[in-house]
């Protein structure tokens, strides 16, 4: 049968709705098989004013058979067979016949009790019991308590619907108890409106105004961009941030196209687009990468047929652009140089000195890279973007527009006639801001950010500061993330050991903790990140935590790894090499440690084995400086055959100390080489599941 929960609030963050969402989604359907009622075609909706969930549930729980225990058998049951009174108490306690009473057998031992048939509750019982607490454990980024309630959510619950069967399930929460009402639109129309099914609420609000399904409210909104450009030949610059914190703000979506004048479209793209997006949350419309003298915006309204909506914002628009030409223009009448010169007066952060400080640091760590990597040919251009990348915080125009950080750099960079290669560093050394960011398309923008993003973390690491929870305002694991992906996707073959190291180097005289203690905390914070990604990427854990295990130094090398594990798989003996292997571990797990003697080995299999190994290492070896693991795996799984004979013939815990000793020697050698591709111990292999 149908059911409905709708929970009608003040305006919800953007950023707050599609986080409940989610977990009213999960909470319920976790609720609902915790409670053994069938739950099908769950799916959650809304907008900013209402959280909406929409299921088919079974009417009622499973009847399920109870056992109920009474005294233990010696103390129910005398010698003789007859009741004791301890039994004709707990029967009588229960309202049974002590006849019904039979000796059941449990963990515990054997008891005199019954089994009764315990009836399952109805769903709308169900819902009544679990919804209140379900609603209360949403959790947000900020709450509020309203009136002099105790309770925190959000924002304030307004009402609460909620119908079964068409039915209305009396969910009571902090004073408001469910019903079958709900409102339309709050401005345009915020009459009350009864339901009785999920296709007359759906119906009723579209009606007036609401568009529930953030789906249909996307479509929308695409649409009306595709009706509004089809004239011009023109694009909406990409902004898929500002159209999902638009599309969970609005209910009725209406969009607007305006203009501005040309003379405007001097200023860069980035500026005009920035410019429209922050405060007034509007699209630049560009044919290619050339911005045209038009905007697009979504409303909350169904019309706007004195076209007010569209004049006020054209309006502020057309000021905000005339800030923005004056900053530009400003900017542009003091070199970046000149600017870089006074950052000494900026700090960067308390214990970390100034922002030239930094830029001396990155400037060392770019040099260092560059020499790494090989790339004399851009050094002295990289050292120059180094220098000049935080100039820009000194300008107006990032002033006024923060997010515009390293890209108005560039651009007046480019301006005043540094080279292109410096230029572009400076432009996307602050990418990538998020998961969802491209990394820096140039290698000198790569450079650039990896060696700002180290120094960071490494500098706010070293001073004591530790993430908690959701707590990371300086966006360490952001940064990390950055790290990670530029040397993954760069495919730049560079230890992080040592560049953690040099950045420390750099810091030696500001960090408050060990050098050690620093490195260790950075290079777990870069490990969770690896881990994430390589799990994005669809690795199964057991595989990452394999190839994780021989260190993180080289992550083009880890890499590596995982894709050599993986493919792995596909071996028809890769289950059985992964369980000599664990086998090797497991008995060299309490082994003392001794050096192997060639000359006590006597036995034909040990002897081949040992041949074996030295031919297999040698040439396995070699491959791992390579990077080629693929082909070192493929080598090393040569051992099984060796392996497989050793065990069979070869008595491994031999009474002879000295022998026995020796045997673990070679096996130990044989588990250090392996240990060089990954902890195979780690894979999970589904023999041992069955």
């Amino acid at each position: 049968m149908e059911f409905l929960l709708e929970i009608m609030t003040e305006e919800l963050p953007s950023s707050h709705v599609k986080s409940a969402l989610a977990q009213l989604e999960e909470k319920f359907s976790e609720e609902m098989r915790n409670s053994g009622l069938e739950t099908s075609e769950l799916r959650a909706i809304g907008t900013c004013r209402r959280l909406v969930l929409v299921a088919d549930l079974g009417e009622r729980q499973p009847d399920q058979e109870e056992i109920v225990t009474g005294p233990p058998r010696t103390a129910g049951l005398a010698p003789d067979g007859s009741f004791t009174q301890a039994a004709l108490g707990f029967a009588r306690s229960q309202g049974i016949s002590v006849d019904n009473l039979q000796v059941l057998t449990t963990a515990r031992g054997e008891y005199l009790g019954f089994k009764r048939l315990k009836k399952g509750k109805s769903t709308p019982e169900i819902l009544e019991e679990k919804l209140p607490a379900l609603i209360a454990a949403l959790s947000f980024p900020k709450t509020m308590r309203w009136s002099d309630k105790s309770f925190r959510f959000s924002r304030p619950i307004k009402g609460l619907l909620c119908l079964f069967g068409g039915q209305i399930v009396r969910v009571s929460l902090e004073g408001l108890v469910a019903s079958s009402q709900t409102y339309g639109h709050f401005i345009h129309r915020p009459q009350e409106l009864s339901v009785h099914s999920y296709q007359e609420y759906y119906q009723a609000l579209k009606d007036n105004l609401v568009l529930v399904d953030p789906a249909e409210r996307k479509e929308k909104i695409l649409d009306g961009f595709q009706k509004k450009l089809s004239s011009l030949k023109a694009q909406v610059y990409p902004d898929d941030r500002l159209l999902e914190r638009l599309l969970w703000n609005i209910e009725c979506p209406l969009v607007i196209m305006g203009s501005f004048p040309e003379s405007y479209l001097s200023l860069p793209l980035e500026v005009l687009s920035t410019a429209m997006r922050e405060g007034q949350q509007l699209f630049s419309v560009v044919r290619g990468k050339k911005q045209l003298p038009y905007f697009l915006g979504i409303a909350d309204a169904p019309a706007d047929p004195k076209g007010y909506i569209l004049a006020g914002n054209e309006r502020v628009l057309k000021a905000r652009l005339e800030d923005a030409r004056f900053f530009w223009e400003n900017d542009l009448k003091v070199s970046l140089a000149e600017r870089a010169d006074q950052l000494s007066a900026v700090i960067f952060q308390e214990k970390l000195g100034s922002y030239a400080d930094k830029v001396a640091r990155v400037e060392e760590l770019v040099s260092y890279i560059a020499d790494r990597l090989n790339l004399r040919n851009i050094k002295k251009d990289l050292l120059e973007a180094a220098r000049l990348s935080k100039a820009d915080l000194l300008t107006e125009m990032v002033r006024e527009f923060p997010e515009l950080q390293g890209k108005i750099g560039g651009i007046y960079a480019q301006r005043q006639g540094w080279s292109e290669t410096a230029s572009r560093a400076i432009y996307e050394h602050y990418l990538p801001v998020s998961w969802e960011d491209p990394i820096p398309d140039s290698t000198g923008g790569a450079i650039l950010s990896l060696a700002d993003k180290l120094d960071t973390i490494v500098g706010i690491i070293g001073t004591g500061y530790a993430i908690s929870g959701s707590s990371d305002p300086y966006g360490l694991r952001r940064n990390a993330l950055g790290v990670v992906r530029i040397i993954l996707d760069k495919k730049f073959h560079l230890s992080l050991y040592r560049l953690v190291d040099k950045s420390i180097s750099l810091l030696q005289k500001k960090l408050t903790l060990p050098a050690e203690q620093v490195k260790t905390a950075c290079l777990e914070l870069m490990a969770g990140r690896v881990r994430f990604i390589f799990e994005k990427r669809g690795y199964s854990y057991d595989l990452i935590t394999a190839a994780l295990a021989p260190g993180l130094d080289y992550l083009d090398f880890t890499e590596a790894r995982i894709k050599a594990l993986n493919s792995l798989k596909s071996s028809k003996n890769f289950e059985q090499f992964i369980l000599m292997v664990k086998r090797v571990k497991n008995i060299l797990k309490e082994a003392p440690k001794s050096r192997l003697d060639p000359a006590r080995l006597s036995e034909k299999e040990e002897k081949e084995l040992y041949s074996a190994l030295n031919i297999i290492k040698k040439n396995a070896e070699e491959m791992m400086v390579r990077g080629d693991f693929a082909g070192a795996q493929k080598i090393i799984f040569r051992l099984q055959a060796p392996l497989n004979n050793f065990f069979d013939r070869v008595l491994v815990m031999a009474e002879d100390k000295k022998i026995r000793n020796n045997r673990l020697a070679l096996l130990s050698q044989v588990q250090s080489l392996i240990d060089q591709l990954a902890d195979y111990s780690q894979i999970v292999v589904t023999s041992e599941n069955s």
